[in-house]
């Protein structure tokens, strides 16, 4: 049996406007094992990158507690968080500082000043070239400014700093959308072979329930900030239970009930 490396267990996050409290996330939970391929699907605002990044230390935690191989790490801030999880961006050109150099800009993630001495130096090399290989990037974009990179290119760099990093958890948010459908498949692609090779697990969300039924083994549904399905991937697309569910199969590409 795998071992649970990322658990939720009855979240809550609001938010205040003009009109009052918005509640973004109503007691959702959630379970990730070791090398698993989460998916979480839903429209804009139902709360899915909320809850993201309430994992990742970005978004304070209203209610709720979350835990990293069963230590309870809630309110921690990204810093801390950044030990374990990386969080991988929508906009991966956003991610980068426009005025330095990919090289600079993935290394930031293993902190190189405190590197005890010159043969950690050479082991990170080895491993960034290692990756690079692996990601199926030429070593000469090291060289380029983001902008310099096409957008699959990029979004690889922001996966291989965040594997740099030596994190085990990987939360993808939207990462494909501003790609080609080819881009989106290679990129779910590799992230499949990640799991599988370097038993690093995913939480992959995206509004595209279709390209997660591909890719992602276990899937949760939300809605309104609530979670309205959860199960194997499998399962919940050939029986779905819950209304919402069935729309947004019935209104995907790709996708029938």
């Amino acid at each position: 049996m795998s071992e649970v490396m990322l658990e939720g267990k009855k979240l809550h996050k609001s938010f205040s406007d003009k009109n009052g409290q918005i509640l973004a996330v109503n007691n959702v939970s959630f379970s990730l094992e070791e090398g698993e391929f989460l998916g979480i699907v839903g429209e804009s605002g139902s709360g899915k990158s909320t809850l993201l990044r309430m994992m990742a230390g970005l978004e304070e935690v209203d209610g709720g507690n979350l835990y990293y191989q069963h230590t309870d790490y809630t309110g921690d801030a990204a810093k801390n968080t950044g030990r374990f999880l990386q969080m991988i961006f929508q906009d991966a050109y956003a991610s980068f500082d426009p005025r330095m150099k990919m090289r600079d800009s993935v290394m930031e993630g293993v902190k190189r000043k405190n590197l005890k001495d010159t043969s950690e130096e050479k082991e990170v090399e080895k491993r960034l070239l290692d990756l690079m290989s692996g990601l199926g990037l030429d070593d000469s974009l090291l060289e380029k400014r983001p902008k310099e990179l096409s957008g699959g290119q990029c979004q690889r760099m922001s996966i291989l700093r965040a594997l740099l990093s030596g994190a085990k958890i990987l939360l993808c948010d939207e990462i494909t959308s501003a790609l080609d459908v080819v881009t989106q498949n290679q990129i779910c692609k590799l992230l499949q072979r990640i799991g599988r090779e370097s038993n690093v697990s995913i939480i992959f969300v995206s509004h595209d329930i279709a390209l997660v039924s591909k890719f992602c083994t276990k899937m949760l549904v939300m809605h309104e900030g609530q979670v309205v399905e959860e199960g194997s991937t499998s399962d919940v697309i050939a029986s779905p239970k819950h209304p919402y569910t069935r729309q947004l199969i019935s209104c995907s590409r790709g996708l029938s009930l």
